[in-house]
């Protein structure tokens, strides 16, 4: 599934040849996504993009008569084409520019999104009650120790909560937890100041690395351009279960937490 870094990736590799660009079509080939692709997606046309913006995992794609919001689901991702080949099967929507380019949706699995919204978008039933942003100023150590507060769910599984913070999925909260030496399993109203200081500083640092070597690569990931992410071959424990682990040398240990797979050390995470 594309993570956080993936999305934003995505979005600097399409605003260059969106922003100001005026959209001559849009063409649905596929309504029944995750949710059905309502038939208001056409107010688009004709209209400048005046923005292209990211919340959470969702792309928004801003013009003055409204909000598009794509989202890639578990297999989605974004093309700019230009000239555009024919559609193959699971080219679901384009969105055809002046330029003569296309931005085009591909899905296989069709848990992807498009949707229309023309009210703020901080109303959007999907968005409305998101937490903060973890690479914006919002998402520091004193609002996640409110949010940990508490609480004894572990700490991996209240990373993952996006009303806690947003885009921090499987992938990123292995590595960060990782990285700050806390064991995943571990309650999150356990984790002392220092520890969560140091959660908050992984979250950015592996997220920032991540979206710089243009995002993981994953079965069905690859950016805007085609081109695949790097990120892949600096993780450290995400899918390594039963390796060493890379600092101590002690077999990294695999377990299911909210039906997700989890890595890490006994030694170096506590």
């Amino acid at each position: 599934m594309p993570e956080l870094p993936e999305v934003e990736v995505t979005r600097q590799g399409v605003t260059p040849h969106l922003m100001g660009r005026t959209v001559a079509r849009v063409v649905v080939r596929q309504p029944k996504l995750r949710w059905p692709v309502p038939p208001e997606i056409l107010q688009l046309e004709g209209q400048v993009i005046t923005g292209v913006s990211r919340r959470a995992k969702y792309l928004l794609v801003e013009s003055q008569a409204g909000v598009l919001i794509l989202h890639l689901g578990m297999s989605g991702s974004l093309r700019v084409l230009s000239p555009a080949p024919p559609p193959e099967k699971h080219d679901h929507l384009d969105i055809e520019l002046d330029s003569g380019a296309v931005l085009r949706l591909n899905d296989p699995r069709r848990f992807g999104a498009a949707l229309w919204w023309t009210l703020p978008l901080e109303a959007h039933p999907l968005i409305a009650k998101l937490g903060p942003e973890p690479l914006s100023t919002a998402f520091n150590a004193q609002h996640l120790a409110n949010c940990l507060k508490g609480r004894t769910k572990a700490v991996k599984l209240a990373l993952m909560d996006n009303h806690v913070v947003v885009g921090v999925g499987n992938i990123y909260a292995n590595e960060a937890l990782f990285g700050a030496g806390i064991d995943p399993r571990k309650p999150g109203g356990e984790l002392k100041p220092a520890a969560i200081e140091r959660l908050v500083a992984e979250v950015k640092g592996v997220l920032n690395r991540a979206i710089t070597q243009g995002g993981t690569t994953l079965k069905d990931f690859t950016q805007a351009d085609g081109k695949p992410g790097y990120f892949a071959q600096e993780l450290l424990v995400y899918g390594k279960g039963g390796q060493p682990c890379p600092v101590c040398a002690n077999e990294l240990k695999t377990v299911k937490l909210g039906q997700r797979t989890t890595t890490y050390c006994p030694s170096c995470q506590r």
